[in-house]
């Protein structure tokens, strides 16, 4: 897990706080968007390191009478690699609860920041590894649109349908 120079205070200790009603405008968010770039790193990097540590360890699970002495070695480690992982991701996504962002995609690395377009719950969406915050949704819906030119820093007011 890669270490991010650029992370928020650590919430305070139970349930992460979330205001129900988090609403980013697009300047904010783009502002935000180096932060969260270093947690959904994470987030993804340790998604992907538990798709291979879950899989290898229910194997040795399953053989564990016939294991030799170092697989067996193996099996013991690993239940504290995967305990260690799931604190760490669960850590990640509790830290973006906290700054209002929700993950959409834990496998692609996609956040939403909420808004409103057009007086209706919407979303500014970024997948891990787009250089910028660039397309948009409305709640509910898996299409992202591109971000128009004409959107100023402020929340966007209405949207124009492409002909």
């Amino acid at each position: 897990m890669s270490a991010t120079p650029n992370r928020a205070s650590q919430p305070p200790a139970g349930k992460p706080k979330k205001s129900k009603d988090v609403q980013f405008d697009l300047a904010t968010a783009r502002k935000m968007l180096p932060l969260v770039r270093g947690i959904v790193a994470d987030i993804v990097d340790t998604h992907t390191r538990l798709g291979v540590l879950v899989p290898e360890s229910e194997k040795l699970e399953r053989d564990r009478r016939g294991l030799d002495w170092a697989a067996r070695q193996r099996r013991y480690t690993m239940t504290d690699e995967i305990a260690s992982a799931e604190k760490a991701l669960g850590a990640a996504v509790a830290e973006l609860v906290t700054l209002g962002v929700g993950l959409a995609d834990a496998d692609a690395g996609q956040v939403d920041f909420p808004t409103r377009i057009n007086s209706r719950p919407a979303a500014f969406s970024w997948k891990h590894g787009e250089d910028a915050l660039t397309h948009w949704r409305y709640a509910g819906e898996e299409h992202r649109r591109s971000i128009p030119a004409d959107w100023q820093a402020g929340t966007p007011i209405r949207y124009r349908a492409e002909p």
